[in-house]
């Protein structure tokens, strides 16, 4: 039987109106301005508001690697220190309490969360650019691909009852991304927790 999903909210408006529009500010705040089109304020260090083209998924660097391994995507993923940030659609940060109370993870205590509107992720040095900075600076694992609009790429709530529930077992979409997003979370949790009561009785 299929199950209803939570409704999708519709993104916010923040698609460029002139990528080539000469921007102010630092060369890494022009180069997310002008090559992407994406809002920049600049720093240091820029930041990228999110809620407007896109939102970020944040979870650790061990989980993410494994979703990324299990989910079909081509979505910018940045690395930051210990943590993965996945770009996914405007939108998502509001919908996932509610999404993952649908797929039964509501009340868990998982180390992933979603940044929308408001809030604001470090700008990682554009791909080819020397990474100078300190240990643990943001660094694009999968960059954004300057000639493809990034709304085109991200994984967004757009399934509806039987496909999103086929969704869960295989394929891509936001669905099957939190879903396992969620799974390699608790997996990772456990894990610590196995390792901190091994390192105790030792």
């Amino acid at each position: 039987m299929a199950l209803p999903v939570p409704a999708p909210r519709a993104p916010l408006d923040g698609r460029r109106t002139n990528r080539r529009r000469r921007a102010d500010g630092s060369p890494v705040a022009r180069w997310y301005a002008e090559v992407l089109g994406w809002a920049a304020v600049d720093g240091p260090p820029v930041r990228l508001p999110t809620g407007l083209r896109f939102d970020v998924l944040d979870l650790p660097v061990a989980a993410g690697l494994a979703v990324l391994r299990r989910v079909r995507g081509d979505w910018p993923v940045a690395v930051e220190g210990r943590r993965m940030r996945v770009l996914v659609g405007a939108g998502t940060a509001d919908e996932l309490p509610g999404l993952l109370d649908w797929l039964e993870w509501g009340g868990v205590a998982l180390d992933l969360a979603a940044w929308g509107a408001g809030c604001r992720m470090i700008a990682p040095a554009p791909p080819g650019w020397d990474a100078a900075g300190a240990p643990g600076a943001p660094v694009w694992l999968r960059p954004p691909d300057p000639d493809r609009e990034v709304e085109a790429t991200l994984a967004g709530l757009t399934e509806t009852g039987a496909t999103a529930c086929a969704g869960l077992s295989g394929g891509s979409g936001l669905v099957r991304l939190v879903a396992v997003a969620a799974a390699e979370c608790h997996r990772a949790r456990l894990l610590a927790a196995a390792r901190a009561g091994g390192a105790a009785l030792g």
